[in-house]
């Protein structure tokens, strides 16, 4: 635990606390975003659950000047956040709904405090971006560094043209100017750092690791994280359950929320 009291914990994390159940279920957000790309999930699961909602640290409405470069240089960081979260809130036995990158730091935030979680829900998770022999996580290393490279020259010009490849769903043009001005309006030097921690993150080697029950859902057509990479996740978690979403892009929360809700419902139905 950080020597912050639970009530700056929950300030800093920006920690909003919704719904009539009393078994908890925490959503957490992907790179560039905040947490109201859950807004059209979470309705859902208000009658029946205790919904926490957050922002990581340098996103949405969170602390800005709780920012600490050496701490988020490893997602472990953003993983004891968590941890902090839920310890805040005196709260166990939780699920966990991740997108994207916070679907890993899902994953190590359950081997960092074991019995935390009670099943993991991955949307779009990948474990390593970057393309290792057999392993295909859907770019080349150059790629990445080309990538980072890019955002660093020109922020604004790099959210315009990634919202759009990130998002899929061509057709709905609304979908990526929504997550383009996400992007657009994190500080850009957070932006950076958080994308260099993101996409040349390797933690494959924890995936044998994981012991609570977990979903896989993987997207149609995505670019971030492609098929192979579902599948090799599945193979090697040893409880998990992997689904192929007809939803296509990164977001299945934004643009196939109800879609991605029944198939959160029927992974957590007994």
């Amino acid at each position: 635990m950080s020597r912050l009291n639970n009530m700056d914990i929950l300030r800093r994390n920006n920690v909003i606390v919704k719904g009539n159940g009393s078994r908890p279920m925490m959503f957490a957000h992907g790179f560039g975003c905040d947490q109201n790309m859950w807004r059209y999930v979470v309705p859902a699961f208000e009658e029946n659950f205790k919904v926490v909602l957050f922002d990581h640290v340098g996103s949405g409405k969170s602390d800005l000047s709780a920012y600490d470069p050496d701490k988020y240089a490893k997602l472990e960081g953003y993983a004891q956040d968590i941890i902090e979260i839920a310890d805040s809130l005196r709260i166990s036995d939780i699920i966990f709904v991740g997108h994207s990158v916070s679907a890993l730091i899902g994953m190590i935030a359950s081997q960092l405090a074991p019995g935390l979680f009670t099943s993991l829900v991955l949307v779009g998770p990948s474990p390593s971006y970057i393309n290792d022999g057999d392993y295909i996580g859907g770019f080349t290393r150059a790629q990445i560094e080309e990538l980072l490279e890019s955002l660093d020259q020109n922020h604004l010009g790099w959210s315009m043209a990634m919202a759009p490849v990130i998002m899929g769903n061509p057709d709905r043009k609304e979908l990526s100017e929504e997550l383009a001005n996400s992007f657009c309006s994190t500080d850009p030097e957070i932006t950076k750092h958080f994308a260099r921690t993101t996409f040349l993150t390797d933690k494959r080697e924890i995936l044998s690791g994981v012991d609570v029950p977990s979903l896989i859902l993987q997207c149609s057509e995505d670019v971030i994280a492609p098929q192979s990479v579902g599948e090799y996740m599945h193979r090697h978690m040893k409880d998990s359950t992997l689904v192929v979403l007809k939803a296509t892009g990164h977001c299945p929360n934004l643009s196939a929320p109800e879609e991605t809700i029944e198939a959160i419902r029927n992974f957590l139905s007994p």
